[in-house]
């Protein structure tokens, strides 16, 4: 199983970290080891002081897939979750600065939050009509809206198979609305797709 992220899909969040507005998606890939495993708290590690939450729907792949036509796109999902992407800003920024790869900054353990539970697809009567959201100690910081999406679902799948073999169980984190913010000691964290809550984290 991999990861596959979707960066700079709102525009709303290219703006608030002064990117430019990609003129394809920005990718880029986590391990299976980025996985926060199920129930256990989020440690932060010690190679960077500035950690950022992103929320971001994840799409779950149900089979394998290349080269796939955005019109047939929709066979290769079934369910679909929510995640938090959690980025080590300040690393980040140094590697960006010299050129350099983001994977120490973007791919380490444990940087991927994924909710234990997925929706049907078929829950939803409009994908591009989703709303999720983020709670930090009960405060919402983050607020998703998919017809915001700069890329919808099934053009994502559909650009993301030109490059890498889509395989059952892979997700796809479609990219994070605007409020990202920092991460700190003791924080909580609350996910929510349509107000159903998704995941709880607590940072220690």
């Amino acid at each position: 199983m991999k990861i596959i992220c979707v960066g700079r899909n709102y525009a709303e969040h290219i703006k608030e970290l002064q990117n430019e507005k990609p003129a394809e998606p920005l990718l880029f890939i986590k391990p299976d080891s980025a996985v926060l495993p199920n129930k256990n708290p989020l440690v932060l590690p010690d190679f960077a002081q500035d950690f950022h939450f992103e929320v971001e729907l994840v799409i779950k792949i149900n089979k394998l897939g290349k080269y796939i036509e955005t019109q047939f796109a929709h066979r290769y999902y079934d369910e679909i979750g929510l995640g938090i992407d959690i980025t080590a800003r300040d690393l980040q920024a140094r590697l960006k600065a010299k050129g350099l790869p983001w994977e120490k900054a973007k791919a380490f353990d444990n940087s991927a939050v994924v909710s234990r539970e997925f929706i049907s697809k078929t829950d939803f009567p409009d994908l591009q009509n989703i709303r999720f959201s983020l709670k930090k100690n009960d405060t919402i910081v983050q607020q998703g809206h998919t017809a915001k999406m700069l890329w919808q679902i099934d053009e994502l799948i559909s650009y993301i198979s030109r490059y890498f073999t889509l395989k059952k169980g892979d997700l796809i984190f479609t990219g994070t609305p605007s409020g990202v913010g920092k991460i700190q000691l003791n924080d909580v964290f609350t996910g929510y797709i349509e107000g159903k809550e998704m995941f709880r984290i607590k940072v220690k």
